[in-house]
């Protein structure tokens, strides 16, 4: 079953079950995916559409989005902000890929490290993109990133 599949068998289970604030963030998901689709249009990739690798970049982005959110309004002081945020993201996460444990990240990054032979900073574009070919939405990148950097630095 697709991620798109889910989300919309989501959608309905959550319009049957009366559940607003759930169905507010999978409309949410709904829209910034449909965004993606339009901003397609016209170009080579609007017949296949966004791929799912392309929707975990989205859902990963959400995430991160609402974590940022969340952190301001807790410095704010507007803890029922705070919560909201949370709340979606657990939302969010529902349709996500188990994160990779930090032993397996690492495990991950020498692995990529290996099978491309890099060996210095200039080669941490082809590890990224390995990384994110393989991994996309399983890892954080921004604490990845500086992983390669210190293994290739």
């Amino acid at each position: 079953m697709t991620l798109r599949t889910r989300l919309t068998e989501a959608m309905k289970e959550a319009m049957r079950n009366k559940e607003a604030d759930r169905l507010s963030t999978l409309r949410l998901i709904n829209a910034a995916i449909k965004d993606r689709d339009i901003a397609l249009r016209g170009t080579d990739a609007a017949d296949e559409g966004v791929t799912e690798d392309e929707v975990l970049g989205i859902l990963g982005k959400m995430v991160k989005q609402r974590l940022e959110s969340a952190r301001a309004y807790e410095e704010g002081a507007r803890l029922e902000l705070a919560e909201k945020e949370r709340a979606e993201i657990l939302v969010i996460e529902d349709f996500l890929p188990k994160q990779l444990t930090e032993d397996e990240t690492t495990a991950a990054v020498q692995s990529a490290i290996t099978k491309l032979g890099a060996e210095s900073i200039r080669d941490m574009g082809k590890v990224m993109g390995e990384l994110k070919a393989k991994y996309m939405g399983r890892m954080d990148f921004g604490k990845v990133g500086p992983m390669v950097k210190d293994q290739l630095g």
